[in-house]
């Protein structure tokens, strides 16, 4: 078993375990990849104040997001395709999730189904929402989540038009896998991973086929998916989507003031502050960069979580001082889930919350919910170095 001290060492195993495809579609971005690489950079130019002399005992990462308790401000996040990283990926997400005491996000392009997350788990988990065209499919996905007793629905907002992104369409991106000789190639080399896929018939997504209408099989699938996210979703559609769910909403990718305000004003339970980790809008600023602007926007009108670009326990800590109620993870789990299925998910999420509490410490801090400004040192025009 090799000795896993950082989100990297779990990278590296990811790489290794998993066809080129998959490993490809979770580390990339869309276009020239600046705002996928400067999601981590700009993290990097954050620094923290160390104190000293501070009594560091009886320490606490844990707080609430909308009201659930979590053991640190962290929740997974929506990721398409989770269960093709690993066999049956989404339920040994959710499952590690669950019992580290986080939220899990299942994301409507999930291998593993609605029900199938909820038969394996013992707590309600959120479900994140694309808008398709079709709404009579969006209807009863929603009435499926609330079956299924998800506690929370995470609304996308970002994902109007695909952006592109290069690695997908080189390696031909489908589940199942096309079978391209590159690809035959690839996959002769992950005998584990093939293994683990020949043992389950969770292999297509679960959430549209049969619940779709006119998709039974994977090329129909393909060509719906194409067609069917809205791009004409707006607040009228929002407010539709909210009137039905009728439970906790949360807004997934705003990244200007003046959006945020408007979620504020409508009346969410929460925003993520999110350019959907670099894989729409390249050339937007940084998650981080954005954060505080909108944290200022809004106050302490609506809770701000924040994804894209957190790869450890300081990044977390570095979120939080500036303003984030909480955080979310993605690849840093998905890196898990790939290199050791559910024991590399709750491996992930101890390296970061280990990194968190040990950094906390170092930074005066007891209690996660006193971090702020004053634990942080930004070099000059960090906040406003664009207009």
């Amino acid at each position: 078993m090799p000795v896993i001290t950082c989100i990297d060492d779990l990278k590296r195993l990811h790489g290794r375990h998993t066809p080129k495809m998959f490993y490809d579609y979770a580390e990339s971005g869309s276009y020239t990849e600046q705002t996928f690489r400067e999601n981590t950079t700009d993290f990097a130019q954050i620094r923290l104040r160390q104190k000293v002399a501070v009594d560091m005992s009886g320490r606490s990462t844990a707080t609430q997001m909308i009201g659930q308790p979590v053991t640190m401000p962290v929740a997974l996040a929506p990721v398409g395709m989770t269960g093709m990283q690993r066999a049956d990926g989404e339920i040994k997400a959710a499952r590690a999730a669950e019992k580290f005491g986080v939220p899990f996000t299942l994301s409507t392009m999930s291998i593993c189904s609605i029900e199938d997350v909820a038969q394996h788990t013992t707590k309600p988990f959120w479900f994140q929402l694309y808008v398709m065209k079709d709404e009579d499919f969006v209807d009863r996905i929603i009435e499926r989540a609330k079956k299924a007793n998800c506690s929370a629905l995470v609304l996308t907002l970002d994902l109007q038009i695909l952006g592109q992104r290069h690695k997908d369409l080189k390696n031909g991106l489908s589940a199942p896998p096309k079978l391209t000789l590159p690809t035959l190639v690839n996959l002769a080399t992950k005998w584990a991973w093939g293994l683990e896929m020949l043992g389950t018939p969770r292999r297509f997504f679960g959430n549209i086929v049969g619940h779709a209408k006119g998709v039974g099989d994977a090329s129909s699938l393909m060509s719906w998916t194409a067609e069917q996210f809205d791009p004409q979703l707006d607040w009228s559609k929002i407010a539709r989507i909210r009137d039905q769910w009728g439970g906790k909403l949360i807004l997934k990718g705003i990244l200007d003031e003046d959006d945020a305000r408007m979620a504020a004003d409508f009346g969410a339970d929460a925003i993520i502050v999110s350019n959907h980790g670099g894989r729409q809008l390249d050339g937007a600023l940084s998650a981080i960069r954005m954060l505080p602007r909108i944290v200022a926007a809004v106050g302490d009108r609506i809770e701000v979580h924040m994804d894209s670009g957190i790869r450890s326990g300081q990044d977390v800590l570095k979120a939080l001082a500036l303003g984030a109620h909480s955080t979310y993870i993605g690849r840093a789990y998905i890196h898990g889930l790939g290199a050791m299925g559910e024991a590399g998910v709750t491996q992930a999420l101890e390296v970061i919350r280990k990194e968190l509490d040990i950094t906390m410490a170092l930074c005066g801090e007891r209690d996660v919910k006193a971090l702020g400004r004053h634990n942080l040192l930004l070099p000059k025009g960090f906040l406003d170095a664009y207009e």
